[in-house]
């Protein structure tokens, strides 16, 4: 509430809001045109609590969302809700007090308690995660499509797999927009390559989803699954993850990575999680509007296209403060994108296949000839428009002997189809993210390390779930 409405009002809504809710405490937002003037006894504190008895709830807690920074009113409202234990954060505030960047606060930090929030003509709920039971798990979510989410998840992927390969290794769970209809379970480690993704694609698979690249670039087992749609704060209208959760669960392995899709937050909470922005995203897409919802659920974040033409050192700068603004003293990681060929193309004449803008091509180029020996004489960044890209397939048989792609888009369906109809070899490129500043490795292992703490604390009974299990093996768990 605010105090531009005149008490009795709010008093009148509250006797309303109490035939369907047990109303637990309000927040206090500011403004005090309609306030009755006067002191009263014990200053603000009494102040609060006189027109708490007024309004008729039982406390009232004061956060001022214009006067405060985000992270202050985040935690002041965090603090309310989780003092009432509140299951629904009910806006009856407005403007002047109450704005558009304001009531994003709101709802984002109603999310992050498990908590809905409702106004007059808007309602945004917590989705209903699930957690594993048997496998601790490491979380990777963007902020939205192509800013190498998946590109980072698999170098983590390859990494820690690397180290925990004699315990049972990482599998990885990803959700895509092509996924496979029922849950599909990829092998990753023996050496799957361009005739298994084209043997996929022939049979009515896209075989350049996010699973498929992460089994074949990281080599690890992965789980693919599919999601449509997705809400404001990231839960998808359909997919298919709970049904996988019986082939991670069941692997064995020693950590899962859980791998969102766009800007879609799977719906497994993960025991730590790794956020991933682009640097050339407007600061508000990465830490605003729900944005900022993603960050409270994420213990890092990796900003991915720290360079022309993709953001400026001021770009990277406003991202990392407004990330920062949001959550004081979040390890922030600046990042950019390397080709990197699974097979040596040295001395080749190589055609390279990309979802990158066109004023990337001259730097690729070069990176593919100084650092990979290639002689680069095509690259398309056509990837995800199929009909030029088909254009620029004919033009690469005529001129190239390696047809170098991505994993991504029309990659297998059009590109690994015309290397295969004009007998040219063709290897899969992975993009590797190169740190500007800090050590990746070093964020990934303490994450791995911390999902594995929290793991044991809350299977040895130390973070009880407030929902019960929705089915066996997997405990439903508020965020």
């Amino acid at each position: 509430m605010d105090g531009e409405h005149y008490p009795p009002v709010v008093a009148a809504a509250v006797r309303r809001l109490r035939a369907h809710h047990d109303v637990r405490g309000g927040i206090f937002a500011g403004g005090r045109e309609k306030l009755r003037g006067g002191e009263a006894e014990g200053g603000e504190a009494g102040a609060l609590a006189a027109l708490a008895a007024e309004i008729g709830v039982p406390r009232l807690d004061a956060v001022e969302p214009r006067a405060a920074s985000p992270h202050e009113v985040l935690e002041g409202v965090r603090a309310a809700l989780r003092a009432a234990r509140a299951e629904v954060l009910v806006d009856l505030s407005d403007e002047p007090v109450v704005g558009y960047r304001e009531r994003f606060l709101l709802m984002s930090a109603a999310l992050a308690e498990g908590a809905a929030y409702v106004a007059a003509d808007t309602e945004v709920r917590p989705q209903a995660f699930v957690r594993l039971e048997a496998t601790p798990s490491l979380g990777v979510i963007g902020t939205g499509k192509r800013v190498g989410k998946t590109a980072v998840s698999g170098w983590l992927a390859r990494r820690l797999d690397a180290v925990r390969r004699p315990y049972g290794g990482v599998a990885v769970l990803a959700m895509g927009r092509g996924g496979p209809p029922e849950p599909e379970l990829i092998e990753g480690g023996g050496g799957l390559g361009p005739a298994d993704l084209l043997a996929a694609s022939r049979s009515g698979r896209h075989a350049a989803s996010d699973c498929y690249e992460d089994a074949v670039l990281a080599g690890v087992t992965t789980v693919g699954c599919r999601r449509c749609g997705g809400g404001l704060a990231g839960a998808p209208f359909d997919d298919n993850l709970r049904e996988a959760l019986p082939l991670l669960d069941g692997r064995g392995a020693a950590l899962a990575v859980i791998e969102g899709s766009g800007a879609v937050v799977p719906p497994i909470l993960a025991d730590a999680t790794l956020c991933v922005a682009g640097a050339g995203q407007p600061a508000d897409d990465v830490a605003g509007y729900l944005g900022t919802y993603r960050l409270l659920l994420s213990d890092a974040l990796v900003l991915t296209q720290c360079e022309p033409p993709f953001a400026t050192p001021a770009d990277v700068r406003a991202v990392t403060a407004a990330a920062r603004a949001v959550k004081p003293g979040l390890e922030v990681l600046p990042t950019v994108f390397r080709p990197r060929p699974v097979r040596s193309v040295r001395g080749r004449r190589v055609a390279f296949f990309t979802t990158a803008p066109e004023g990337a091509a001259p730097r690729l180029a070069q990176t593919l000839a100084a650092d990979h020996g290639a002689e680069v004489v095509l690259v398309s960044c056509d990837l995800a428009d199929r009909r030029r890209l088909a254009a620029a397939t004919a033009r690469a048989a005529a001129e190239a002997d390696v047809f170098l792609t991505e994993i991504k888009a029309a990659a297998v369906d059009l590109v690994v189809e015309a290397a295969a109809a004009a007998d040219r070899e063709i290897v899969f490129c992975d993009n590797e993210p190169v740190v500007l500043e800090g050590d990746l490795g070093v964020m990934v292992d303490r994450l791995a390390a911390l999902a594995g703490d929290r793991f044991a604390a809350r299977t040895a009974g130390g973070a009880a779930d407030r929902r019960p299990s929705p089915s066996a093996g997997v405990s439903e768990a508020p965020p």
